[in-house]
Order: structure tokens, then sequence, then C-alpha cells
């Protein structure tokens, strides 16, 4: 994952669709970080939330997603599942300019954005920080689920909230 400093020339944001979804499932299978879901899910997801999840392109190809909803009990807050960038395309900004528009896209309904990090992942805590810092927003951390909670082996998952989110 990027900060959302690289270049992203040439780089089409985008909801995903039903079409995409199995490509997303590969994505995030060869991530290797990523817990992966049924490719079944990630049809779901592309059909049910897509108005909260982004894709990004590069020469029509899709390289990357951001998976996200609103959470029921606080719609101002954007809960990002998942991101994964192809290994064609990572280094380059496009975590970080698909997480700043689709941000965009949601807002002024949206004003935090939450997800979950294992405390191993230290792409993804550089992503998020990153995008705090572009939205000259806080960022809160505390443990959302200890490593006891989950039925199988499983890194405690940190909840990190950022926001409020001001215009960029």
């Amino acid at each position: 994952m990027s900060d959302g400093s690289g270049d992203t020339a040439g780089v089409v944001i985008a909801e995903p669709t039903v079409a995409d979804g199995a490509e997303l499932w590969r994505i995030a299978r060869d991530s290797g970080k990523l817990d992966l879901n049924s490719s079944y899910a990630y049809l779901l997801w592309a059909r049910d939330f897509s108005a909260t999840s982004a894709v990004a392109r590069v020469d029509g190809a899709i390289a990357g997603f951001v998976l996200g909803y609103r959470r029921p009990a606080a719609p101002e807050a954007l809960l990002i599942w998942q991101v994964a960038v192809n290994s064609r395309a990572r280094g380059r900004g496009v975590a970080g300019k698909m997480l700043d528009h689709l941000v965009q896209r949601l807002a002024p309904e949206v004003s935090h954005l939450e997800t979950t990090v294992t405390p191993d992942n230290a792409a993804s805590i550089a992503l998020f920080d990153s995008f705090a810092k572009r939205w000259s927003a806080d960022m809160e951390t505390k443990e959302l689920f200890a490593s006891a909670q989950f039925p199988d082996e499983h890194e405690p998952e940190n909840l990190y909230r950022i926001g409020p989110l001001v215009g960029r």
C-alpha cells in the first residue's frame, strides 16, 4: 500500500461492479496479507456496497480496490473493510488515491473513516496515517478485537478512527 503521494497518472477510480468481483477476489488472494473471503463475498460486495467502495483501473484493468460500508449504528463513519493493490501498481499512491476519491464522493455525509488493522501490518498503518495527515484529521487507535475473541489463530484487530475529515 502507498501513502497517496506516488504517480497516479492514468489511474481511474470508479465504483466496482459485479463483473469486477472475481478480480477483487484474485487481488485479495494474491496480496498475501488480507484475510481472504469467499469469491461469493466479493461478488456480493461489488453488488451491494458499490456506492461505498472503489476500484482503481490502469489501462482498463483493475489494479486495486477499497471495500467499505457505512456503519448502521454510526452512519457518519465509513468503515474500510479491505484495501488491496496488485503488485504492478504498488508504490504509486493508488491506495491513497482510492481512499481520497471515496471520501470525497461520500462527503458531506461521511465525516469519519474507520478501519481495523493488525499490529504487524506496517503498510496499512502508514497508509491510514498518511490519509489522516492529508485530511488534517485526528487519528485514534484502540483494540477492537483481541486475539482470544477469534475462533482461529488471528492477531488482534486495532480500530483506527480518523476524523473529523476536513475538506481537501
